[in-house]
C-alpha cells in the first residue's frame, strides 16, 4: 500500500513539473516562404536562375530543330534509300534523340544545382535573422509553416515573420 501511495504521489510531482516546465514555453512560429518572397536579393537570384536555365534551354532547343528535320529528311527520302542507308539515318536519329534526353537531364541536374547556390545565402541571411529574433525575444521553438512544419492552428499574434522581415529590414 505504501508503494502505490508513494508512486501516486511520485507520479504527481513529475506531472506538475512537466507541466510547469511546458507552460513556461515560448513557442511562436513563421512563415519562410513569405520571408524569401519579400527578400530582395530574391529577384535578383530568380533572374540569375532564368538566364542560366534559358541558355541550357536554348541548346535544347536547337537539337529538337534538328531532330525533327532529321526525321523529316528520313521520312521526305525513305522510299529511295537502301536497307543500309536506311539503318545510318535511324542510328543518327536515335543517337540525336539520346543526347537530347541526357542534355536535359543534366541541364535539370545543373540548375538545381545553381538554384542551390545562388539562394544558399538568402536562406542562410533569413536563418540567421531567425535566430537572432529567438535569442532576442527569447523563443523556446520557432515553427516553420512553409517547410513541412504543418501547423494545423496558430493564433495570429504568435506569427513572428513581421518581426523576422522588419530584422532583415523589408517590408
Amino acid at each position: 500500500m505504501k508503494k502505490i501511495v508513494l508512486s501516486l504521489v511520485c507520479s504527481l510531482l513529475v506531472s506538475n513539473f512537466v507541466f510547469a516546465q511546458t507552460s513556461n514555453l515560448k513557442i511562436v512560429y513563421i512563415n519562410s516562404a513569405v520571408l524569401l518572397q519579400a527578400m530582395p536579393e530574391r529577384e535578383k537570384a530568380d533572374t540569375v536562375l532564368s538566364k542560366y536555365a534559358k541558355s541550357f534551354q536554348d541548346q535544347i532547343d536547337m537539337m529538337m530543330k534538328e531532330y525533327q528535320t532529321k526525321g523529316q529528311q528520313y521520312q521526305a527520302n525513305e522510299k529511295t534509300m537502301t536497307d543500309a542507308m536506311k539503318e545510318v539515318k535511324m542510328k543518327e536519329i536515335q543517337d540525336l534523340q539520346n543526347r537530347i534526353e541526357s542534355t536535359q537531364q543534366s541541364a535539370q541536374e545543373k540548375v538545381q544545382q545553381k538554384k542551390q547556390d545562388v539562394y544558399s545565402p538568402i536562406i542562410e541571411k533569413v536563418n540567421k535573422a531567425i535566430k537572432a529574433l529567438a535569442e532576442e525575444k527569447k523563443y523556446d521553438y520557432i515553427f516553420d509553416m512553409a517547410s513541412g512544419g504543418t501547423i494545423v492552428f496558430g493564433k495570429e499574434e504568435f506569427d513572428v515573420t513581421s518581426l523576422v522581415k522588419a530584422k532583415l529590414g523589408i517590408k
